[in-house]
């Protein structure tokens, strides 16, 4: 599986092109891409910025085998998942998920499985902040 998973946790700004770069192979033909932004609202309220925290090793560990089992259910070539941590204004980028594969079906699927599973099993914390407080959401896993 080696040079066929990249997993970033970082504070750094995520990178679009990084992602789609690393998983571009001439034996694919479909290529999944993901990204994830800071939406200006939740619920009706307004959203001044997002705070992601994490407990790092195991956020890491949690991202790689969410990896290996999308090249193991799908058959896909490469897969990236980057998530940032820190504070994040709106439009910025929390998540990117790329995918390639040699036909478009599986990339869909990888990177669809990636995201979701993500959201459930990786120790990604996530507060918002609003002009009269702010809120921790999604307090799993």
């Amino acid at each position: 599986m080696e040079n066929r998973i990249f997993i970033k946790l970082t504070e750094d700004r995520l990178s679009l092109g990084e992602c789609y770069q690393f998983v571009q192979d001439n034996s694919c033909g479909g290529l999944a891409l993901f990204v994830g932004t800071v939406r200006n609202n939740t619920e009706n309220k307004e959203v001044k910025a997002l705070e992601f925290s994490s407990y790092e090793p195991m956020a890491v560990k949690e991202m790689n085998l969410i990896a290996e089992k999308a090249l193991e259910l799908f058959g896909i070539e490469k897969i990236a998942i980057h998530h940032a941590i820190g504070n994040l204004e709106v439009s910025e980028v929390p998540v990117i998920i790329s995918v390639s594969s040699a036909h478009r079906d599986a990339a869909f699927k990888a990177c669809q499985y990636a995201i979701d599973t993500l959201k459930e099993t990786v120790p990604i914390w996530k507060k918002e902040f609003f002009e009269d407080g702010e809120v921790w959401v999604n307090a799993h896993p």
